[in-house]
């Protein structure tokens, strides 16, 4: 079924790699500030928010590295599939940083609402609208190829949650130099610790998803298998299998028993029937009656 594969999103990916390698250098930067901020000021905040933009630059870094392993694929014979699984195990990574992350800001956040911290609010305003202001620059850079590259909006949501931390603690800052509420940092850390922890679960989820080969949400394969079933000619579809090889990329094999005389027709409708279903990459083989015990191989 080569006729039916697609490259597309790697070559809209691959025009914006600069853009990526841009907003990984700004973020990594940032959280470098921030973290040194986080300690000389004593505020909580910061340092969850350095934590949530530390792992939001490790997803931002799999993006660049997606692209590059795409672009690098073909040139090694013994990896047919290239690197693409290690964007997967950087997931899983992610995830449990981001949960570690979210458990020890929960911790001190719930030990600070007992005893208080005092926080230099000023330089912990500053540098929240100056981390604002490095995920505008970041927006800009990758407005283009998040309409483009789903890896690219990917990365563009990313920055995104980055910008909604940003904001949480520059509210942060003004309600204690406000009020001086002693404990609005301990309140908008916890906030940000109760926001990192339903991402993380949902990018663990995917990633294992993934690794155990489990068919995307997006394909119904009962709907797909009755549709290769209803084709002229076909009599029976088995070894149906579709799996995600990497973000945006998902795949297929699939048999067919046909009475056609020219089995070229029956790829050639399987793949408007895969394509339909957002399969590009597929492979369909053709049997006829006697096509043997091949789904005893599963």
């Amino acid at each position: 079924m080569s006729a039916g594969h697609s490259q597309s999103s790697v070559s809209a990916g691959g025009k914006h790699r600069r853009a990526l390698a841009g907003v990984l250098a700004l973020v990594l930067t940032f959280v470098g500030v921030e973290v040194a901020a986080g300690l000389l000021t004593g505020s909580l905040t910061l340092m969850a928010d350095a934590g949530h933009m530390a792992t939001d630059a490790l997803g931002v870094g799999m993006a660049l590295a997606a692209v590059t392993a795409a672009r690098r694929a073909a040139r090694n014979p013994k990896q047919t599939f290239g690197h693409y699984r290690w964007e997967v195990l950087a997931a899983l990574a992610n995830a449990a940083l981001l949960l570690g992350v979210a458990a020890y800001v929960a911790v001190e956040g719930i030990g600070r609402l007992r005893d208080p911290v005092e926080v230099d609010a000023v330089p912990m305003l500053v540098v929240a609208i100056v981390g604002l202001a490095v995920n505008l620059v970041s927006f800009r850079l990758l407005h283009a190829g998040a309409k483009e590259s789903l890896n690219v909006h990917g990365a563009y949501l990313e920055v995104m949650a980055d910008a909604m931390g940003s904001v949480g603690v520059i509210v942060s800052a003004i309600v204690i130099l406000t009020t001086g509420w002693p404990y609005t940092d301990a309140v908008v850390a916890l906030a940000l610790a109760a926001f990192i922890v339903p991402r993380a679960l949902r990018l663990a989820g995917e990633a294992i998803r993934i690794v155990v080969q489990a068919a995307p949400p997006s394909v119904d394969v009962e709907t797909l298998t009755s549709e290769l079933g209803g084709l002229p000619s076909v009599t029976d579809v088995h070894d149906v299998h579709v799996w995600t090889l990497t973000s945006g990329m998902d795949v297929a094999s699939v048999h067919l028993v046909s009475e056609a005389a020219h089995t070229a027709d029956v790829v050639r409708a399987a793949q408007r029937v895969l394509r339909e279903h957002g399969l590009a990459h597929a492979t369909v083989q053709v049997e006829d009656d006697a096509g043997g015990e091949c789904g005893s191989e599963f």
